[in-house]
C-alpha cells in the first residue's frame, strides 16, 4: 500500500479519465507513459470503466487507479480489473472497509472538518479534497490543514494547468488530480500527441513545483 501512495507522491499528479470506450486505452496508456506519467485515475462513470481500467493495467509501467467507486461491489469490480488503488467522492464507511480488508489504498472525498474527521475515524490519512476549486481551492486546503496537520490532500475539481503550481506549493498537497491532460476531447478525436505534450508540460511543471520546494528547505 505504501508503495503506492509513494509512486502518487512522487508523480504530484493524478489524471483523472472518462472513458467510454475501452479500444482507445491502449493508446491513452501510451501517451501518458510518453509524457512522463504512467498513472491514471480511471472513473467508474461509464459502463466501460472496468475493461478500461483492465487494459491500461496491463501496461507494465502503468500505475492504475479507479475513481468514482461509491459502492463496496464496485471495490471488488476495480480490484478484479487490476485497481491499485480506489478513489471515492465521499466518506463511505463500506467503501472504506472493503478497501482495507483487501489492502488497497482508498482516498475518499471529504469538504468539510467533519468529513475529514470521520475518514480519520476510520483510519484514512490521504483524501480528495473535491470539487476543490467549488469548495474554495487552495485556501480551503490551509484551513483544512492547520488542525489536521498529519493529513495529506490530493485536491480535484476545477484544476487546471495554471493552478498546478501553486497547490503543489503547499506541504499538505500530496498530489494533484485533474483531467485537463486527459480531456474527453483530445481522447474523442484521437489526439494522443496532444495528450502527451500536456501530460510533459505537467510533469515539467510539476518538478520545477518539487525543486522550488527543495531549495527553499
Amino acid at each position: 500500500m505504501s508503495d503506492t501512495v509513494g509512486r502518487i507522491a512522487a508523480a504530484r499528479l493524478l489524471p483523472v479519465v472518462v472513458l467510454d470506450d475501452a479500444d482507445v486505452a491502449d493508446s491513452l496508456a501510451d501517451a501518458l507513459v510518453a509524457g512522463g506519467l504512467p498513472i491514471a485515475e480511471i472513473t467508474f462513470r461509464t459502463p466501460a470503466a472496468a475493461d478500461v481500467l483492465r487494459r491500461i493495467g496491463r501496461h507494465e509501467s502503468m500505475l492504475v487507479g479507479a475513481g468514482t467507486v461509491v459502492r463496496v461491489e464496485q471495490v471488488d469490480q476495480a480490484v478484479d480489473a487490476g485497481a491499485r488503488f480506489v478513489v471515492s467522492p465521499g466518506v463511505s464507511a463500506a467503501v472504506i472497509t472493503r478497501c482495507q480488508e483487501l489492502q488497497v489504498p482508498v482516498f475518499p472525498g471529504i469538504a468539510t472538518a467533519t468529513e475529514l474527521m470521520a475518514a480519520l475515524d476510520l483510519g484514512v490519512q490521504v483524501v480528495k479534497f473535491f470539487p476543490a476549486a467549488v469548495l474554495g481551492g487552495l485556501a480551503a486546503i490551509a484551513a483544512l490543514a492547520a488542525p489536521f496537520p498529519g493529513v495529506q490532500f490530493i485536491p480535484t475539481g476545477g484544476i487546471g494547468a495554471g493552478d498546478l503550481a501553486s497547490y503543489l506549493a503547499h506541504p499538505a498537497v500530496l498530489a494533484v488530480g485533474g483531467s485537463w491532460m486527459v480531456a474527453g476531447s483530445l481522447i474523442a478525436s484521437a489526439r494522443f500527441d496532444e495528450v502527451t505534450r500536456l501530460t510533459a508540460a505537467a510533469v515539467d511543471a510539476a518538478r520545477r513545483s518539487l525543486d522550488r520546494a527543495d531549495r527553499s528547505a
